[in-house]
């Protein structure tokens, strides 16, 4: 396991035997490492012989084992105290001789003298050691263990009695936090409580003026429907006035342009029989010309003189007639030119007035209904905002009837 998982391990042990006394620890500490393979055991390096592999050398409660490098568990040849007769060294060589003469001495060799010194008192005293365990208690070690016995149930019995004290105390605390916390609670619920009912009080309140300010509006309102209603039918009244008014101007305005398609269809009619006119003096103006070259022609032959009068005579005459008649023709046509022109110029003029006239009702129907919807809206305002200043609270908005 890694170094946090053994943290959170101990973390979780030392709780669980949170209280216990120190030399309990201990001792629950021993009885658990005692059962370990490697409990109590010193290990040193040494070869059996000078040219062998390396080997170990462990000495613990129990005796001496020989263990290969590679493993520290499985001893590969032990040596009880019980089977021992003696140990021995010599600088470097070290002698283990058995309680069993059969058995071969087993020696073995350290890379110091110091380490077999080493070696030697820890076997000397793990020895004596397993040798106190196997005699029989003297009364005085007897009396002390009968001591340390009844030490250890007093402390165990002062412990036991600060144990259920502290307990109880703990108790006690969680009762009065316990306690603490539901005194909070209950305070708290009743501010909640009476702030609720302060809140519900305000909304009594509210709520009466709210209905008091409705009645008001209903009354308000029930009025302003009234004067909306007669506003509404003066508006029909003068729509109608206005519908009627509108009517007679269009149906001028349909006569004066009938007028002007007839005035037009006149006008085609009057150019029409101009061009004829013009065409016809056209011809009699080429007619005068060839006549009057014929006669030139005529007297550069030789005739009798009595015959030239004669021929002058009628020439004359019939030149008088075409001269008088052309004369006429344009004379009548200029004065239908200009009739034509002042009938013209009196029809625009009235178009003019008619289209003025149209434009200044329609310009005045617009400026009454605007009058009549600004007119409303001013009056509903005024009511609203004498609402306001009477009852100095929040603005209440009222639908603004329409006069469509």
């Amino acid at each position: 396991m890694t170094a946090d998982m053994w943290e959170e391990k101990i973390t979780a042990w030392y709780a669980e035997h949170r209280g216990i006394a120190r030399d309990e620890a201990e001792m629950e500490y021993l009885k658990i490492a005692q059962d370990l393979e490697m409990y109590g055991v010193s290990y040193f390096a040494i070869t059996q012989n000078k040219r062998d592999t390396d080997l170990l050398l462990g000495v613990d409660a129990q005796g001496l084992h020989i263990y290969s490098p590679n493993s520290k568990l499985n001893p590969n040849k032990s040596f009880p105290w019980s089977g021992i007769r003696n140990i021995s060294y010599s600088e470097k060589e070290f002698t283990i001789k058995p309680l069993d003469k059969k058995k071969d001495v087993f020696k073995f060799y350290s890379s110091q003298l110091r380490v077999n010194k080493l070696i030697l008192q820890l076997c000397i005293g793990n020895h004596d050691l397993f040798m106190r365990r196997r005699k029989v208690d003297s009364i005085e070690v007897q009396q002390m263990k009968a001591q340390a016995k009844e030490e250890k149930a007093r402390k165990k019995m002062e412990r036991q009695i600060l144990a259920r004290e502290k307990q109880m105390r703990e108790e006690a605390e969680r009762a009065k936090e316990e306690m603490e916390r539901r005194l909070f609670l209950l305070q708290d619920e009743a501010r909640l409580a009476n702030e609720a009912l302060l809140r519900s009080e305000e909304t009594a309140d509210l709520l009466a003026e709210k209905a008091q300010i409705a009645e008001e509006e209903a009354k308000l309102l029930a009025h302003k429907a009234a004067e909306a209603e007669q506003e509404r039918q003066r508006l029909e009244v003068t729509a109608m006035k206005t519908k009627e008014e509108k009517r007679l101007m269009e149906q001028k305005m349909r006569e004066a342009e009938q007028l002007a398609v007839k005035l037009v269809e006149q006008s085609e009619r009057r150019l029409k029989e101009a061009d004829h006119l013009k065409q016809d003096l056209t011809e009699a103006k080429d007619a005068e010309r060839r006549a009057k070259q014929k006669l030139l022609e005529i007297t550069k032959t030789t005739y009798p003189a009595s015959f030239f009068d004669c021929a002058y005579e009628s020439a004359s005459t019939r030149l008088d007639f075409k001269d008088s008649d052309m004369k006429r023709l344009s004379m009548e046509i200029e004065r239908e030119r200009l009739e034509y022109m002042e009938k013209s110029k009196h029809l625009q003029d009235q178009l003019k007035e008619l289209k003025t006239e149209i434009e200044s009702l329609k310009l005045e129907e617009q400026q009454q209904q605007a009058a009549c919807i600004l007119s409303s809206f001013q009056g509903s305002h005024q009511i609203i905002r004498g609402l306001e200043l009477s009852n100095g609270k929040t603005p209440v908005a009222f639908p603004i009837f329409s006069t469509n």
